[in-house]
């Protein structure tokens, strides 16, 4: 199993979601530990209880402070908790750009609606204004803007008849119990999983001009519309338990150059080796998808007909 992600969690309150991650985090096979507990409420429930579970924590009042300044203050303690993600569990303060920057793709919160809907307080009250059958919560990546990142997952809860707010609250709140530690435990570890480093794969090739995805010898392929292959997601390909990216290189000088001079990333393929393919390695942590995206440009610049690449050298240029 790889090595546990180190999670530092965001409260400002009782820390109910922080509690569900927290002993979520106590099972053996869970792919993360909490490492802190922070608030900008000293006197925040939450940190009796993460406490009373050993786990350390960090609390100051954000008042009178600068949103920056603060920001800093809290963003070094978890620099020296030595966390790779961030958690907000019922953390009522806006982040600074700096801040979200620096945790881009890497924090996550949990939100009492189905988002897009209903941003923002009070979510519960606006759906049954609304007349809605469902309620529910998301969990997002963070972003600048305020609960509108990325949803990563979604849980519905069915609105009753004679449903107050508070009611459903605390209906939606069990939900979001579930839905974020086995969130959580999802995204850490995505980049072991071969459906979503394919996912990401796809995307990017996808981008390219005139390109499409169609298996290949039982594996996902990538090529120009009705040409030739420029990229293969290689899983168990031929016996290798590698998860790779093949792209072309020029040959087989410089493949094995490629491989000599980091064989951790490069190696050389089955079957395509022998044309001059190299593998780019997805599966040794969090992937270089600088890397991956130059390598699928280079490749597709190899197979794709000339008047696209002549399209390609003039977009370039601006």
């Amino acid at each position: 199993m790889p090595e546990k992600a180190r999670v530092a969690i965001l409260i400002s309150g009782t820390g109910t979601n922080m509690a569900a991650l927290l002993y979520a985090a106590k099972a053996d096979d869970c792919p993360y530990e909490v490492v802190l507990v922070a608030s900008n409420n000293p006197d925040a429930p939450g940190l009796r209880l993460a406490d009373a579970e050993n786990i350390p924590t960090w609390a100051k009042s954000h008042k009178g402070m600068d949103r920056a300044a603060f920001d800093t203050e809290i963003g070094a303690a978890i620099e020296d908790a030595q966390a790779g993600y961030v958690a907000l569990a019922g953390y009522m303060r806006l982040l600074s750009p700096e801040f979200v920057a620096r945790w881009q793709h890497r924090m996550l919160n949990i939100h009492p609606s189905l988002l897009p809907k209903y941003k923002g307080l009070d979510t519960c009250q606006r759906a049954l204004d609304a007349g809605d059958s469902h309620a529910g919560c998301s969990v997002h990546l963070v972003t600048a803007e305020v609960d509108d990142g990325e949803v990563l997952a979604q849980t519905k809860v069915a609105i009753t008849d004679g449903d107050t707010a508070e009611t459903l609250a605390r209906r939606v709140q069990f939900a979001e119990h579930q839905l974020f530690p086995r969130t959580l435990a999802r995204w850490v570890t995505r980049y072991h999983a071969p459906d979503w480093l394919l996912s990401e794969v796809t995307k990017y090739a996808l981008a390219l001009p005139e390109t499409e995805a169609r298996d290949t010898h039982g594996s996902p392929g990538f090529r120009c519309i009705k040409g030739k292959y420029f990229a293969i997601f290689s899983q168990n390909h031929h016996g290798d338990e590698r998860v790779a990216l093949l792209v072309k290189t020029s040959g087989q000088d410089e493949m094995n150059t490629l491989i000599e001079a980091d064989p951790e990333t490069y190696h050389r393929p089955a079957y395509y080796g022998a044309s001059g393919w190299v593998g780019v390695r997805l599966d040794t942590g969090e992937p270089d998808w600088d890397l991956v995206e130059t390598w699928l440009r280079k490749s597709w610049r190899a197979v794709a007909p000339k008047r696209l690449t002549k399209l390609m050298d003039a977009a370039d240029e601006f």
